[in-house]
């Protein structure tokens, strides 16, 4: 008879603290990539009163196969708007926006959780997260 082992917890298994501040710091700064699929695209170019086309035409580029959105010339996303530090789309933003931190490249070591906590403000403080929602956004986007 083989006894099969309990599964293994992660190393955050009791919670990581998170609290949005609001400082625009995962929207602006180095050039990257904002994924977006056509649902997100859809729902962002109705948000904003646009036509598929005029919508993808001005914020969407190719990347291989892939579809990101593009970026202003200091590499802050397209749709943060500076001077109300908020987003244009924000009750539509693409999943990859919507699971920040918690992201399986933030989390995937303590490490990596400092490194985010780092750059990021709210990361490492406020509320305990349960290891649930964590799982949850880590499962929507892999980055």
């Amino acid at each position: 008879m083989h006894e099969s082992s309990p599964p293994t917890q992660p190393w955050y298994h009791a919670g990581l603290r998170f609290q949005c501040t609001g400082c625009g710091r995962c929207c602006t700064g180095d050039p990257g990539y904002v994924w977006v699929n056509q649902a997100e695209i859809d729902a962002m170019a109705q948000t904003l009163g646009m036509t598929l086309e005029a919508f993808e035409n001005a914020y969407v580029h190719p990347v291989g196969r892939r579809r990101s959105l593009r970026e202003m010339a200091d590499g802050d996303c397209v749709f943060y708007d500076s001077p109300t530090i908020r987003c244009r789309v924000y009750a539509v933003r693409p999943r990859q926006c919507r699971t920040w931190p918690f992201w399986a490249s933030n989390v995937r070591t303590p490490e990596a959780w400092q490194r985010t906590c780092d750059e990021c403000p709210g990361a490492g403080r406020g509320p305990r997260v349960p290891l649930e929602e964590i799982e949850a956004r880590r499962g929507v986007i892999q980055i």
